[in-house]
């Protein structure tokens, strides 16, 4: 059975746009490559070739990956999202009970994860030890670095 992903209407935009680029304009410049490499004669010795050929591997299997989280996307409706307990699409503020940090993520799939925008997959050892919690509860989240309790302080959409 394949992985249902849920996401946001915008996320499922931006995966089309991605792909519709992967196929409207790298298929085709990554096809010239190739032809390119073809008229400079043997190809069995043409490391161009080789190149283009290997590139072209890897831009179908992106392709295929994006086609299949297109189809296995699930748009979340998020006028029933609330803030009662941690679910997906939900911003989470949260404490570090051991040095105070307070850290703000916003649940969202994995599509869609931007540490940058504070913005972190339901599959990461985070997210998926507060999914479920409710304000005020403490959660001892399982890390890399080791175990580190949470504390949650807020819970918004």
């Amino acid at each position: 059975m394949a992985n249902v992903s849920y996401m946001t209407k915008e996320g499922l935009k931006k995966l089309r746009k991605e792909l519709d680029h992967l196929m409207t304009v790298e298929r085709p410049r990554i096809s010239n490559e190739i032809g390119e490499a073809i008229e400079k004669g043997d190809i069995s010795e043409n490391a161009e070739y080789d190149a283009a050929k290997d590139a072209q591997g890897m831009l179908e299997a992106k392709i295929s990956i994006v086609q299949g989280q297109i189809a296995n996307a699930r748009i979340i409706d998020e006028s029933k999202i609330d803030t009662f307990t941690v679910q997906i699409l939900n911003k989470v503020k949260i404490k570090n009970c051991k040095n105070n940090a307070i850290m703000e993520y916003t649940l969202v799939s994995e599509t869609e994860a931007n540490l940058k925008e504070a913005k972190i997959a339901v599959s990461t050892p985070i997210a998926k030890g507060l999914l479920g919690k409710k304000v005020g509860d403490k959660v001892d989240i399982k890390v890399p670095s080791g175990v580190i309790p949470f504390e949650i302080i807020e819970i918004s959409i």
